[in-house]
């Protein structure tokens, strides 16, 4: 036979004030929890997002990331008769990328912060169509002139549209804005790779990259097939959304250690908030659960009555804890790419899984610091609370 519910009920709204302590404690835990699971999948979305399905990305052999690249101008001409390459009026879709860091200050402290400059072929737009120019407009080849991401424009000093910014031997004009989606290039500066490879004299016929737009999805494999035979090349081929994939993997899994050992830490004090409100509970009702066990009450339904009771109050501070965290979903902050070493801009991302991951962490919380009071409950010896009537 089972103890009504509604028994817990009345008995946490009767001890409100330290069952409060504990809804509390579990609902900063569970905050904690959700918001760095959030920011870490905030990174990684951010980061996949900028890769395309559509794209192959060749980097020198060897080469962990386009900062560590280097493809010669002669490669590039090679890719470009390569079968699997979409082709317009205007030639092959393929753009020989130049990628740096630079500093930029930002505009909440006025600190440096490495931006990445991206130096890229004029078709670029054709090649990577979910960037769309909002402001302004294209740079023009040739022409010391740039384009900013939607989150740059924000986040740094000096890259609204119309102003100049000086990197190099050249002073650039912003003449444009662009919104990539909210993937990592809205973080980034672009502009003519011939152009940017002299400011910064760079050897004028070497790249960090080559991204070609493929035919179809399908083609990859017969690009990457060509490519792999031909010895005057030594590259690696990847798919964009995997490179970029891959790219988050560091920060991604450094973001949730870190936020995995603050709320391990944060959920050993919740656990302790718990035993101590509800062996409290236990320690002021042992003449109650004496009553129920001499009516008939078993040692088992007096467990799972004082694990109903831990789960309640468990549930109450997850919920409170997740709503008290729904605020940040969308907020933009930023981070270094430590792949890149630059300063990156992404947004907190809340999903409904995330939600029920911090309830499920809570509930676990609830059973952690509500079973052991339960099991002391169920052996206290009825006849001597019996006694003690």
């Amino acid at each position: 036979m089972a103890i009504p519910v509604v028994y817990n009920f009345r008995s946490v709204r009767a001890r409100w004030t330290s069952a409060i302590v504990a809804v509390l404690g579990i609902a900063g835990t569970v905050g904690v929890f959700i918001a760095m699971l959030s920011l870490a999948r905030g990174f990684r979305a951010t980061l996949v997002s900028s890769g395309s399905y559509d794209n192959a990305l060749i980097l020198r052999a060897g080469s962990t990331s386009e900062m560590t690249g280097a493809v010669p101008l002669e490669s590039s001409k090679i890719l470009q008769d390569a079968p699997g390459v979409a082709r317009t009026a205007g030639g092959p879709l393929i753009t020989t990328e130049a990628v740096l860091v630079a500093p930029i200050p930002l505009v909440s402290t006025g600190t440096d912060a490495n931006v990445q400059i991206r130096g890229v072929s004029p078709n670029v737009l054709s090649i990577r169509n979910n960037l769309k120019i909002v402001q302004g407009r294209m740079f023009q080849a040739g022409l010391a002139e740039v384009i900013v991401g939607r989150n740059a424009t924000n986040s740094y000093k000096g890259l609204t549209l119309g102003s100049t910014l000086n990197m190099g031997d050249e002073h650039w004009k912003v003449v444009g804005v662009f919104d990539a989606g909210g993937s990592a290039f809205d973080s980034e500066v672009w502009c003519d790779a011939h152009l940017l490879n002299g400011a910064f004299k760079r050897p004028e016929d070497s790249y960090q990259s080559v991204t070609v737009h493929l035919a179809t999805p399908a083609s990859f494999e017969q690009f990457k097939d060509f490519v792999t035979a031909d010895p005057r090349l030594n590259v690696d081929v990847t798919r964009e959304i995997d490179y970029y994939a891959k790219q988050s993997t560091r920060m991604t899994q450094l973001i949730t250690i870190l936020g995995g050992l603050v709320a391990s830490v944060m959920a050993i004090g919740a656990i302790f908030g718990a035993l101590n409100t509800m062996y409290s509970a236990v320690a002021e009702r042992g003449r109650e659960i004496a009553t129920m066990r001499a009516l008939g009450f078993g040692a088992a339904a007096v467990v799972f009555s004082f694990l109903i009771e831990a789960l309640l109050i468990s549930f109450v501070g997850g919920a409170l804890g997740a709503v008290a965290v729904l605020p940040l979903n969308g907020l933009t902050t930023g981070a270094m790419n430590w792949q890149t070493f630059s300063h990156m801009e992404f947004a907190f991302q809340i999903t409904p899984i995330l939600l029920l991951s911090g309830l499920i962490f809570a509930l676990a919380m609830g059973v952690l610091g509500g079973l052991p009071p339960a099991v002391r409950a169920a052996q206290r010896p009825v006849a001597t609370a019996l006694r003690e009537l």
